[in-house]
């Protein structure tokens, strides 16, 4: 059987390096003979790790790479080598883990070029669903969610489904409301005023999960939630009212889908990447897993509350954005980031409380316009980043 060849976009980060640990578990499967597939590590690229994009290179006999700084002995080198790569290199599906806005250009790409994208970028939708989902039907992309909580939605409606199928699509009229579940970060049992004052080690300290510092912030306010909302308005057509979160601090029920006759379909996991990847790159196939199996004997409960939006204010963004469409989610995508990067910087000390506070005066303040091309995208988050720099100079000094 011919290998399925699979290029990663940030190799070296938390779901790079996971995407490798679930490719190195199906190849040995598949030695064994228990899986049929085989993957060829055909491309990787990284941000500026060029020593561990090196080693997984080698590790993997990977011919291609690509890697941002300029300096870098990879293949492609500079601020579009991870697009170069996907021009250059045929494959059959892309992981696409680039944090942030700056793997989109790849993976808009990816997508029409046809190739399956497993996507573990939500910025990918929330800034350019617009783009997107009208070039991965064009073109007949699959698009493979990694995000926990979509990859619960997506199985919990293969159970509704008569076929095996992947997004982009239509969720069931039978579906009335899905909700994506929350851990609540570290803030979850704090005030108002704590989390006003928090510090950067406070908002890193994250209880669940290990991720890097921007998708950790993220979690801290609740705007990872936001995030996730507005990539499941995209990848399962759903409209805002049919779209929750709730606050489930263990970790282990990551999607709840309710159906019009009661019934609730939920998705349960260990808290572990590998198992939203593995699901994805191996679709429509199941095979022993790389990550723990849960054990349902031996959680002592399940708690579910419901978030508080003076609390979390970034969460009720989403709703907006949803709303108005256009380029409104490149204005809160980029809003974000620059917010977040603001925070962890020691230099500007911008209030955690600020970070949603600017995105969402960037959301009322600034033009919002059709999305016809990236050109459209650049010129939204161009507009939000500057006002966000410009307030944040200005922004009230927080407690470090």
């Amino acid at each position: 059987m011919t290998p399925r060849r699979i290029i990663i976009l940030g190799s070296t980060g938390s779901i790079g390096t996971s995407t490798l640990d679930v490719v190195a578990h199906l190849n040995h499967l598949h030695s064994q003979g228990q899986y049929p597939d085989r993957f060829d590590v055909v491309g990787l690229a990284a941000g500026h790790n060029c020593n561990l994009l090196a080693q997984q290179a080698s590790r993997f006999n990977c011919p291609t790479t690509a890697c941002s700084r300029p300096d870098s002995p990879a293949t492609f080198k500079g601020p579009t080598a991870a697009l170069d790569l996907i021009h250059a290199v045929d494959c059959d599906i892309v992981m696409a883990a680039i944090v942030g806005s700056a793997g989109l250009p790849a993976t808009l790409a990816a997508v029409q070029l046809g190739r399956d994208v497993a996507l573990a970028n939500k910025e990918t939708l929330v800034a350019a669903g617009a783009l997107v989902i009208p070039a991965a039907v064009r073109s007949g992309a699959r698009l493979l969610p990694v995000d926990s909580e979509h990859s619960g939605v997506w199985q919990a409606l293969m159970g509704i489904n008569p076929a095996p199928l992947a997004p982009p699509l239509k969720a069931p009229d039978s579906v009335r409301r899905v909700t994506l579940t929350a851990s609540g970060g570290p803030f979850r049992t704090w005030s108002i005023e704590q989390i006003r004052h928090a510090t950067r080690e406070q908002a890193l300290r994250h209880p669940t999960w290990s991720m890097g510092a921007k998708v950790t912030i993220d979690s801290a306010s609740l705007m990872n939630k936001a995030l996730e909302l507005i990539e499941a308005h995209w990848l399962f057509e759903l409209p805002p009212e049919k779209l929750a979160a709730i606050i489930h601090p263990q970790s282990i029920v990551h999607a709840i889908v309710e159906l019009t006759d009661a019934s609730v379909l939920a998705q349960l996991a260990t808290p572990d990447m590998r198992t939203p990847i593995q699901a994805a790159l191996s679709f429509p196939r199941r095979s022993s897993g790389a990550a723990p199996r849960l054990d349902l004997a031996s959680l002592s409960r399940l708690e579910f509350e419901t978030p508080d939006p003076a609390k979390f204010p970034a969460l009720s963004l989403a709703d907006h954005v949803m709303r108005l469409g256009q380029s409104s989610g490149a204005i809160l995508n980029a809003a974000n980031e620059e917010g977040v990067a603001a925070f962890l910087d020691p230099d500007r000390n911008l209030p955690f409380h600020c970070i949603a506070e600017l995105a969402r005066e960037a959301l009322e303040t600034l033009p919002i316009g059709p999305l016809r091309d990236l050109s459209d995208l650049a010129e939204a988050e161009s507009l939000a980043r500057d006002l966000v720099r410009r307030r944040a100079a200005v922004a009230p000094v927080g407690v470090r």
